[in-house]
């Protein structure tokens, strides 16, 4: 049989570049739609979903003005605290409703914010405008009474990456992180393990790289989760310098109902019983 010809294996050679560069360029310019599911639909005003809340405004440092929902503390004893949640990479405000009652109902305020390009809110969504749309959130909590000392910030998933560089810049009374990653480029990898992710990834969250203070830390993750791996949530755990609590959940998987349910809100108050 004869060799293949230098010439043809140039142009093959040739071609694979061409494909592979094809590929990593569609990747940069699209990577924040494999990133970022929101649901634009505009939500009904708070007090429609849940009883006694009200519709709040925040106000970006670049400009964009974001509904958020606050949902004042329903239970028998007023903590006088208040959780920041910082949702995941989907949905809106409207589908952490339920989680949120389940706050109140603890004593605990709740702000309930949607990001930009979420529930009807103005912009597109990237890792440096969440952090705005974070600091904006913190504002507004302040303006309602409740100071970053006596809050505490709540991050789902990709909201765990939010909350960590928030705390940072706003020391709180501690922070949840349900269901977090080391950096999302880890969760990019094990996604999608033939491309190069951590080379062209823009957005990166470094979860574990922003936990160097002394906030008190709950995680919470479950056992089967097929979003965000679970080595990776324990990992976190493993490295958080003031870990008050870790919290697995048998059998969960990353947005089963049992994941914005009650024992999660559970850990959120015994987090804050703590630190009160």
């Amino acid at each position: 049989m004869d060799s293949p010809k230098p010439g043809r294996l140039r142009r093959g050679l040739i071609v694979a570049l061409l494909l592979g560069g094809t590929v990593v360029a569609m990747m940069w310019a699209l990577q924040r739609q494999l990133i970022y599911f929101p649901d634009p639909t505009p939500v009904p005003p708070a007090g429609e979903v849940i009883t006694g809340a009200r519709d709040v405004t925040l106000h970006t440092a670049d400009g964009l003005e974001l509904s958020a929902w606050f949902v004042p503390a329903t239970g028998q004893v007023d903590t006088g605290m208040a959780v920041l949640v910082a949702p995941g990479n989907g949905g809106n405000r409207a589908g952490r409703a339920g989680f949120a009652e389940e706050l109140g109902s603890r004593g605990l305020a709740v702000l309930l914010m949607d990001y930009r390009g979420y529930g009807g809110n103005p912009g597109r969504p990237s890792e440096h405008g969440l952090a705005a749309d974070a600091d904006a959130a913190v504002v507004a909590l302040e303006e309602l009474g409740y100071t970053p000392q006596r809050t505490v910030y709540f991050g789902e998933s990709l909201g765990s990456g939010v909350v960590a560089a928030l705390q940072l810049r706003h020391p709180p009374a501690g922070m949840v992180l349900r269901s977090p990653f080391t950096e999302l480029a880890d969760v990019g990898a094990h996604h999608y393990p033939w491309l190069p992710v951590r080379a062209v990834l823009r957005d990166r969250f470094p979860v574990m790289e922003h936990l160097t203070s002394g906030v008190p830390i709950t995680v919470i993750y479950g056992d089967h989760d097929s979003v965000v791996p679970t080595v990776l949530s324990a990992r976190v755990a493993d490295h958080a310098p003031s870990l008050a609590e870790r919290v697995v959940i048998a059998g969960a998987d990353h947005n089963d109902p049992v994941m914005f349910g009650g024992r999660v809100a559970d850990a959120v108050a015994r987090l804050v019983k703590g630190v009160d």
